[in-house]
């Protein structure tokens, strides 16, 4: 394999965080938009649902990657964030809902394709430290872009984030387009195409990665209403939390990267997920202490965002003649999962408090245990 280099790394990575800010920055600023667009943030919530339900799309694209398309994938999905943004500044919500359209289709493909051209360059005993750093971008879009995001609002006005990122965007579309990786794609271009169905391990694989998503989801979705109703936080403290939260997703992704090649990527998992369960069994216990509730969010963050960055590479192992069909369909079974845990989440609050969406992502993430374990006795390999 070729390895990557430093700079081809930083591209990549930049062009994900773009990716990763142009949807991120939206939930936090809804009221803005609302006015902006004349809808209430209730329409708006729904067509961020439309975004993240875009990313089924990604099940479509895994022949052209195992063909050597990464780098086209992710060049004309961050085009597509350019006009994403384009689209949003028209102003309307009808243009709105098609740009979020647009946005969750790219944001699905640089993830996938970012995936499957590290996986194709960096042998998979190395492999978590890569994409540990590719992941990073989901913690800096938190951290960086969501603030310079507000920066820009408060100076001129909603239409400023959506001009930076489109920018961005194009920016990044260039020097990832300047990369020169043609050894490795004619390599690619001369393997012989698998077209046998998924394996039973990759499936296996998937669902990890898809159960520990929903496992999480399910929780993190109502954790701003558990704190306003029961622990009292105010909206700043929420949004306090929130960047907390930026700064658990930065660990776990350099912690994955530090560390999940050195103790193995399945034996971590089982750690991190085993970690999330302690975090989810603390909130149940919570009752109205906000500092005990403080805590058992970190440790159920923490495990969570190790765990489903560990995943990624697994699910770019489970059947490498076919990586790029796995990492898509993973991709959009994780979507469907999370889906599913957002759905339910609110359901289960309304009726249990957050006993109920907690109870179900407890279930979920005993059953990523023993996918784990299952794993473990077929494919020793994916230690």
């Amino acid at each position: 394999m070729v390895e990557i280099g430093r700079s081809e790394l930083i591209r990549l990575t930049y062009g994900k965080g773009t990716v990763n800010t142009a949807i991120r920055w939206l939930p936090f600023f809804l009221p803005t938009l609302a006015i902006a667009f004349d809808a209430s943030t209730t329409t708006l919530a729904v067509l961020l649902g439309v975004a993240e339900a875009s990313g089924l799309s990604t099940m479509l694209v895994g022949r052209w990657l195992d063909a050597g398309g990464e780098r086209l994938v992710i060049v004309i999905s961050l085009v597509g964030v350019a006009v994403s943004s384009a689209l949003a500044l028209v102003g309307s919500i009808w243009f709105f809902a098609a740009a979020m359209v647009v946005l969750g289709i790219a944001t699905g493909h640089v993830t996938v394709a970012g995936h499957a051209w590290i996986s194709a360059r960096v042998p998979f005993d190395r492999r978590a430290r890569f994409i540990g750093i590719y992941e990073i971008s989901w913690a800096s879009a938190l951290l960086v872009g969501v603030p310079i995001s507000a920066a820009l609002i408060t100076i001129v006005d909603w239409r400023a984030p959506f001009i930076a990122v489109a920018i961005a965007a194009l920016i990044a579309a260039a020097l990832i387009a300047a990369i020169d990786d043609g050894e490795v794609r004619a390599q690619q271009r001369e393997a012989p195409v698998d077209r046998t169905r998924l394996s039973l391990d990759a499936w296996i694989v998937i669902g990890i990665s898809a159960s520990i998503a929903m496992a999480g989801l399910t929780v993190i979705v109502i954790t701003g209403t558990w704190l306003d109703d029961v622990l009292g936080v105010s909206t700043g403290g929420v949004g306090l939390i929130a960047m907390a939260f930026g700064l658990a997703e930065l660990t776990a992704s350099t912690s994955s990267s530090a560390f999940a090649d050195r103790i193995g990527k399945r034996r971590s998992m089982q750690l991190s997920v085993s970690c999330t369960i302690i975090g989810l069994t603390l909130i149940y216990l919570t009752g109205t202490s906000l500092l005990l509730g403080t805590v058992a969010l970190v440790v159920f963050f923490v495990g969570f965002e190790y765990s489903i960055v560990t995943s990624f590479s697994l699910v770019s192992e489970a059947m490498p003649s076919a990586r790029g069909r796995v990492l898509g369909i993973g991709n959009a079974v994780s979507t469907a999962s999370r889906g599913i845990g957002v759905a339910l989440s609110g359901v289960l609050y309304d009726r249990f408090t957050i006993d109920g969406p907690v109870g179900m992502s407890l279930a979920v993430a005993f059953l990523t245990l023993g996918l784990l374990a299952w794993i473990a006795r077929r494919r020793p390999d994916l230690a």
